[in-house]
């Protein structure tokens, strides 16, 4: 399935999905229930907030997994330090035993997975600049920097 799922501001025009996914630390099995349902709703509103769009998401007992459309103007690192951020942040608040049970504000492990999603492959791309002009003497000058082929 793909799904072509432009959005726009003002001034631009986009398409860019990533798939995210993060682990509580040690892999610890604590997003059950309430705990669970709290990051969903925290993970939704974070996104909001944001202009974010959430394709799909899904909360496993020691990890999480959202795939999202996001304006070019945001980082994935950026975002990712938001939700893990302020997530680990608010369940502890609220929390007794995830407070017990993670000492020192970590809630989640320190890295994540991130993966560019699209419509269109990294070949289609290649042979869409290769062939914009193809008069040689319109074409101007190819600066690639590295050869994938």
């Amino acid at each position: 399935m793909h799904m072509q799922l432009y959005r726009n501001t003002s001034h631009t025009v986009f398409d860019l999905k990533y798939h995210l996914v993060w682990t509580t630390k040690y892999r610890k099995p604590v997003l059950t229930g309430k705990v669970a349902a709290r990051v969903r709703d925290l993970v939704r509103e974070i996104c909001a907030a944001h202009s974010i769009q959430i394709i799909r998401g899904h909360v496993s007992i020691d990890h999480v997994h959202i795939f999202i459309s996001m304006q070019p103007q945001l980082s994935i690192s950026k975002i990712a330090m938001y939700l893990k951020g302020k997530t680990s942040r608010k369940l502890l608040q609220e929390s007794t035993s995830l407070r017990k049970q993670f000492w020192g504000q970590h809630l989640w492990s320190r890295g994540y997975f991130a993966v560019s999603s699209g419509t269109i492959t990294d070949e289609m791309i290649m042979d869409y600049i290769e062939h914009q002009d193809e008069d040689k003497q319109k074409r101007g000058d190819n600066f690639t920097t590295i050869d994938v082929l």
